[in-house]
C-alpha cells in the first residue's frame, strides 16, 4: 500500500494495468450502499484483522508481565517500562507506508516467536527494538488505504472498525493469555513464553493468507460490476473536488507547513499516552485493585469489547453527522471522567467500572482523529504525508506512557493517572481550537464562493490548491 495510486495487487505487481474505466456508463441506478457493503466485505475483515495482531503482538507484554515475564527475567526497577517504551522509538522512526504486506508481517511474527526464548533484559529489549521496527509500516499504510478507499463521509465508520480491532484484540489478548498461561511448563516453557510462541505463529500464518487476501485501489477493484467501479471512481474524485493524485514537492511542503497538521498531530499526541498506558498496563492495574493475576487477565476483557463497540458506534453516528470533532471532544471527556474515579477511588468495583468508562472514551477518539485528520487535507499526496505525520508523531506518545505507571507508585498510581488526566485535558483545548478554526475556515469559504460566484462545475481551476481550495470544506 504505497502512497501513490497503484495499479497492482498486494504484494504488488507493476504489469498489472489498470481495468476499464468509461466515464460515459450511465450510472443513475447505481446503489450506493450496495457498493459500500461490497468494500466493507471485501475490504474490513481482513485489514480489521491484521491490526488486531499487530496490536496483540505488540501489548501482550503486559500480560506477558502478569504471567510471570518479570520475575522470569529478574527485572528490577524500570526495566520493563523501557522494555514496553523501546518499541515505539523504532516504530515511529521507521513508520512508511508499507506495500509488501506478507514480508511485513512474517518479520514481525518471527521476531514475535523468538521473544519466547529470551533469558534476560538484554535479549527482551533487543526483541522489542525489532518489532516496532518490523510493524512500522502497516498502521499509516492501512490508514491511507482505506482514505483512498471510501469518500469522507463514510471513513469514520470505516477507520473505527478498522481500528475496534485493537480493543478486540485487547479483549482476545486477556483470554487467550489465561487460557495459554495454563500451558505452563509444558515443552520447558514458562506460560508467558507459550503467549509470544503461539500468538507470532499465528501472525506468520495470516502472513501467508494476506498475499492472497488484499486488494489494491478502486481502478483494479474486480469484485465491482463495471458502472460500480466507475461511480465508486467518479465519487472519490468529486469527494476530493478533483484534487490532484500526482506527487509534486509543492504538496509535501504543504502538509509540513500546514498549522492543521501540528493541531492534529497534539491531538493525537496527548490521547496516545493515556491510550497506550492503558493497553500496557490495565492488567497491572486491576490486579493492583486487589484481583488475582489470572482475574486480572480475565477482567481486561469487557472494557476492551465496550470500547470496540462504541467505536463503531461512534464511527457509525459520526459518518451520519458528517462531523468528527464533537465526537472526538465527548471521547476525550469520558475518558477524562474515568480516569478521575480512578485517581480518586479506593473501592476495587468502582476503580474496575472506571477502567470500562475510560475505554468507552479513549478508544472512539482514536477512530475519530484519524478519520477527521485524513477527511480535511486535500489531495492523497498532502494527506498521505499528514496521515505519517499524525500517526507517526503521535505514536511518540507510546513512549511517554510506558513510563508513568512506576513500581513504586503500586497499587493506586496516583501519579500515572494524573498524567493521564493532565494529557486529556491538553487534548480536550487543542480539540476545541481545532473546531473553532474548521469552523472559522469553512465560513470564510462559504463566504468567498458567494461573494464570486464559484460553483462545483469549476473544480478543475483549484485542482493545485489542495485543500485550500474553496470547494474543499
Amino acid at each position: 500500500m504505497s502512497s501513490s495510486s497503484s495499479d497492482e495487487k498486494l504484494p504488488p505487481s507493476p504489469t498489472v494495468p489498470a481495468l476499464a474505466y468509461d466515464p460515459e456508463l450511465d450510472k443513475s441506478h447505481v446503489d450506493p450502499r450496495k457498493v459500500f457493503r461490497k468494500l466493507d466485505w471485501r475490504l474490513l475483515p481482513f485489514v480489521s484483522l491484521l491490526y488486531l495482531l499487530s496490536f496483540l503482538d505488540r501489548t501482550n507484554i503486559g500480560n506477558a508481565k502478569v504471567a510471570g515475564l518479570a520475575a522470569d527475567l529478574h527485572l528490577t526497577g524500570l526495566q520493563y517500562n523501557l522494555c514496553a517504551a523501546i518499541f515505539f522509538i523504532p516504530y515511529c522512526f521507521f513508520e512508511e507506508f508499507g506495500d509488501e504486506v506478507p514480508i511485513i508481517m512474517i518479520c514481525w511474527g518471527v521476531v514475535m516467536v523468538s521473544m519466547a526464548f529470551v533469558k534476560n533484559f538484554a535479549g527482551l529489549i533487543t526483541a522489542r527494538v525489532f518489532l516496532g521496527m518490523t510493524e512500522a509500516g502497516l498502521f499509516p499504510g492501512v490508514t491511507f488505504y482505506l482514505c483512498c478507499w471510501y469518500p469522507r463521509a463514510a471513513q469514520a465508520q470505516r477507520v473505527g472498525i478498522f481500528l475496534s480491532a485493537a480493543t478486540v484484540a485487547g479483549a482476545f489478548g486477556g483470554l487467550l493469555a489465561f487460557a495459554i498461561e495454563k500451558m505452563d511448563g509444558i515443552g520447558g516453557l514458562r506460560g508467558w513464553s507459550w503467549i509470544f510462541l503461539l500468538e507470532g505463529l499465528l501472525t506468520i500464518i495470516v502472513a501467508a493468507i494476506s498475499y492472497f487476501a488484499m486488494y489494491d485501489y478502486p481502478e483494479n477493484a474486480t469484485f465491482l460490476t463495471p458502472v460500480e467501479r466507475a461511480w465508486l471512481i467518479d465519487t472519490l474524485k468529486a469527494d476530493a473536488t478533483g484534487l490532484s493524485k500526482r506527487f509534486k514537492w509543492k504538496f509535501l511542503r504543504q502538509a509540513l507547513a500546514d498549522p492543521h497538521s501540528y493541531l492534529f498531530i497534539g491531538i493525537y499526541f496527548f490521547l496516545l499516552i493515556p491510550t497506550y498506558a492503558f493497553a500496557l498496563f490495565l492488567p497491572t492495574l486491576i490486579a493492583g485493585l486487589g484481583f488475582s493475576a489470572s482475574h486480572a487477565q480475565l477482567l481486561t476483557i469487557p472494557p476492551y469489547v465496550l470500547g470496540g463497540l462504541s467505536t463503531v458506534l461512534a464511527g457509525v453516528f459520526s459518518d451520519r453527522a458528517r462531523v468528527r470533532g464533537p465526537f472526538v471532544l465527548a471521547g476525550l471527556l469520558a475518558a477524562l471522567a474515568g480516569y478521575a474515579v480512578l485517581y480518586a477511588t479506593r473501592t476495587p468495583g468502582a476503580g474496575y467500572a472506571a477502567t470500562v468508562v475510560a475505554a468507552l472514551g479513549l478508544f472512539p477518539s482514536v477512530a475519530c482523529i484519524l478519520a477527521w485528520a485524513g477527511g480535511n487535507v486535500g489531495g492523497e499526496v498532502k494527506r498521505g504525508v499528514v496521515i505519517a505525520m499524525v500517526i507517526g508523531c503521535g505514536n511518540l506518545g507510546g513512549v511517554a506512557s510506558s513510563f508513568i505507571y512506576r513500581p513504586q507508585d503500586s497499587p493506586r498510581y496516583h501519579p500515572g493517572h494524573a498524567t493521564d488526566i493532565a494529557c486529556l485535558c491538553v487534548a480536550i483545548v487543542l480539540c476545541i481550537a481545532t473546531m473553532a478554526e474548521f469552523h472559522r475556515l469553512n465560513a470564510k469559504k462559504a463566504a468567498q464562493r458567494a461573494r464570486e460566484g464559484i460553483s462545483d462545475a469549476q473544480a478543475d481551476e483549484f485542482v493545485e490548491m489542495g485543500d485550500a481550495s474553496p470547494l474543499y470544506t
